[in-house]
């Protein structure tokens, strides 16, 4: 009598190893082009690497973080930033001027030129007042608290 057939996997130390739970149901979804476009906005958005994953997270209530990062906004903030370190140089360069006045001019000519260059300080604080209600604007219309 012949050895009957099965289905079974022999294990003979070759191949890949049976999982324990296999997932053997499968379900078809259809989308239209819009919903295609929107889910895959979301699995890109998630960071998963299998759209059956990101699937099964989603039915079952798993949590998944979506970062979104607005341009716009970064790119705001970076020449803020480069704004920022130019008006440090400014008051460096402040310094300086006072310094090479006082040594090397006479008092009257010194004062003369300070007056020149209290004038231009005014200019840049109300410049600076200005950026800031821009950006609290900025922060206020555009950015997610």
């Amino acid at each position: 009598m012949g050895k009957e057939k099965t289905n079974v996997p022999q294990s003979g130390g070759k191949g890949r190893k049976p999982k324990a739970d296999p997932a053997v149901f499968r379900y078809s979804v259809s989308f239209n082009a819009t919903d295609h476009a929107r889910f895959l906005a979301l699995f890109e958005q998630s960071g998963m690497r299998t759209k059956a994953h990101f699937i099964t997270e989603r039915i079952f209530g798993g949590s998944f973080k979506v970062i979104k990062i607005d341009k716009a906004a970064v790119d705001y903030y970076t020449r803020l930033t480069t704004f920022y370190a130019q008006f440090r140089a400014i008051g460096v360069n402040y310094n300086q001027i006072v310094k090479a006045l006082n040594t090397n001019f006479t008092e009257k000519k010194a004062l003369s030129f300070l007056y020149k260059l209290e004038k231009a300080t005014e200019e840049l604080v109300v410049l600076s007042r200005k950026i800031i209600e821009l950006t609290q604007e900025f922060e206020d219309k555009w950015l997610q608290k």
